[in-house]
């Protein structure tokens, strides 16, 4: 396929490319006026070692988007494989503020509170550092405070449109 720079990108087609690129899913969380927000994320990555930097993309459109803003702390926990319910339960839109976490078993991050979900593969909390315009998204970039790791089952990922269990060889 050679490429053509006189056509436009069209959003569907854009989705479909960046579907070919595998991510791991994350749940992002803090906690907004004493409740807990939570959304599915896997517009992560790490951004730095020295200080400890990562970022998540947060959708304008979104009220994760102004409870992560105004703490201005979070939680990052990498799920599991096997852990495909709880993604499809944050990506949801429209979910009850109140009840979105029954059922799901969490523990409070030691420096933030903010919800981490137990079993999660890993976890961070992290403070902001910086937030940037990424158009219909917010950059959150954060500074790492705490972290941890959990057992290894495999990972959850997303892949051409599909959650997928990545289990180690």
């Amino acid at each position: 396929m050679t490429p053509d720079s006189s056509r436009s990108v069209v959003p569907e087609e854009f989705r479909a490319v960046l579907g070919r690129f595998a991510s791991g899913i994350t749940i992002m969380s803090t906690l907004q006026g004493g409740v807990a927000h939570a959304m599915t994320a896997n517009a992560f990555t790490s951004v730095s070692l020295e200080p400890p930097l990562v970022l998540v993309c947060v959708d304008k459109g979104v009220r994760m988007h102004e409870a992560v803003l105004s703490r201005g702390d979070w939680a990052v926990s990498v799920l599991a494989a096997g852990d495909q319910a709880v993604a499809e339960r944050f990506a949801r839109s429209g979910r009850d503020l109140y009840s979105q976490f029954d059922g799901i078993d969490t523990v409070p991050g030691p420096k933030t509170g903010c919800p981490v979900i137990a079993g999660a593969l890993s976890w961070l909390e992290c403070r902001t550092w910086a937030t940037y315009d990424g158009g219909d998204h917010t950059i959150v970039v954060g500074e790492v405070l705490s972290l941890g790791t959990g057992d290894d089952p495999g990972a959850l990922i997303y892949y051409a449109g599909q959650y997928r269990d990545l289990r180690g060889n």
